[in-house]
């Protein structure tokens, strides 16, 4: 007897039912309602549990505990939107319980909260994703292939920009601008969007030069970090993360020998945020050949979703999760230890023992937590 379609859906739970669960995990889960089946939300505030299992609709069990939540119900796979501190312990809590999990940017705030989620990966045989959805648009899927397949050259020189503004009511919630509850400010928070969709295209990086300044905000952490980085493959980028930018715009550009690559958005992209410029040497046949996917899948959780559930059904590693993940982590490590201590930051240096592998402010005494009236 053949299973019903029901019985092959995966079985989801959230965590945290605020405004990035509501409006893009759920959106996705809805998508790919005829691979899901939302059956349970977790959340300590129960007015807040209520108003989203209302918007939810169905039979979507409600919890204030996520314990409790996976001894009962035993999810596929766990969608986690709660504030950065919380990310580590709960998709701990997740993958012992043998759900995979897809947790918000930052899935933790160090690399050795990372390398205790990798080890929880390794004794359950489950995995965690972090949510990198940029990468996930048809724009950027075929951007990476020309680049890989080696049709647009060698990569030289490319541009990667967050410039964002945040006032000060955003940073009243208590949890923000903190090194303890957000792990960092617009260089964690914000820009690690853009520089994970650069390392996506360029590959490893190699080595970071960096500054940061709190120019504006009351925090802990920067509200704004540039950096200079060299890659394996010998390209050189520039890096910047601001909060401070009336004018908002998320900008990628990577120059190659034989074209010139560049995203222009806020929030998402679609394929038409994106422009190839050829070399004046370049036939116009050719560059013609590089025209965008005739589908236009933007940048999305529903994207990612759908990759990471290809993943399951497959019972391989997902994109976005393991060493991958790992570098774009590290490479924000990378950043505020060159930017705190003035001295470039080589890939694989920030391991046990130095002081930015447990913080990412390491210890440093004009960075460290502070306390605030």
């Amino acid at each position: 007897m053949s299973p019903s379609p029901s019985a092959s859906r995966r079985r989801v739970a959230v965590v945290g039912t605020g405004a990035i669960v509501g409006g893009s995990h759920l959106p996705a889960l809805r998508a790919h309602a005829d691979r899901v089946e939302l059956v349970a939300a977790v959340d300590v505030d129960q007015g807040r549990l209520d108003d989203f299992r209302e918007l939810a609709g169905g039979d979507v069990a409600g919890y204030t505990s996520m314990g409790a939540m996976l001894d009962a119900v035993r999810p596929d796979l766990v969608l986690i939107g709660t504030p950065p501190s919380l990310h580590k312990e709960q998709t701990v809590a997740a993958l012992k319980a043998g759900a995979w999990v897809l947790c918000e940017k930052p899935l933790c705030l160090s690399l050795a909260e990372y390398d205790d989620i990798a080890a929880a990966e390794e004794a359950s045989g489950a995995y965690a994703s972090v949510v990198f959805q940029h990468r996930y648009g048809s724009g950027a899927v075929h951007a990476r292939e020309l680049i890989a397949s080696g049709e647009l050259g060698a990569p030289l020189v490319a541009h990667c920009q967050t410039t964002w503004h945040r006032d000060a009511a955003y940073y009243a919630v208590p949890w923000r601008g903190r090194w303890a509850t957000e792990g960092g400010g617009p260089t964690m928070g914000h820009g690690i969007h853009q520089y994970d969709l650069l390392l996506h295209l360029l590959g490893p990086w190699a080595e970071v030069r960096a500054m940061a300044a709190r120019l504006v905000h009351d925090t802990e952490s920067e509200d704004v970090s540039t950096a200079l980085v060299r890659f394996e493959n010998g390209a050189l980028a520039t890096v910047v993360n601001s909060v401070l930018s009336p004018h908002e715009v998320s900008r990628v550009r990577v120059d190659c020998s034989e074209a010139t690559i560049e995203l222009t958005h806020l929030y998402g992209h679609r394929n038409d945020d994106w422009v190839y410029t050829p070399a004046p040497h370049v036939a116009a046949e050719r560059a013609a050949a590089w025209s965008t996917p005739a589908a236009d899948v933007p940048s999305s959780h529903t994207a990612q979703l759908g990759a990471l559930l290809d993943a399951y059904d497959n019972g391989a590693r997902p994109p976005g999760s393991g060493p991958d993940a790992r570098a774009t982590l590290e490479f924000a490590a990378a950043l505020y230890k060159s930017a705190f201590t003035g001295q470039p930051v080589h890939a694989g240096e920030i391991a046990p023992g130095d002081p930015f592998y447990p913080a990412m402010h390491g210890d440093h005494p004009h960075w460290a937590p502070k306390e605030r009236a």
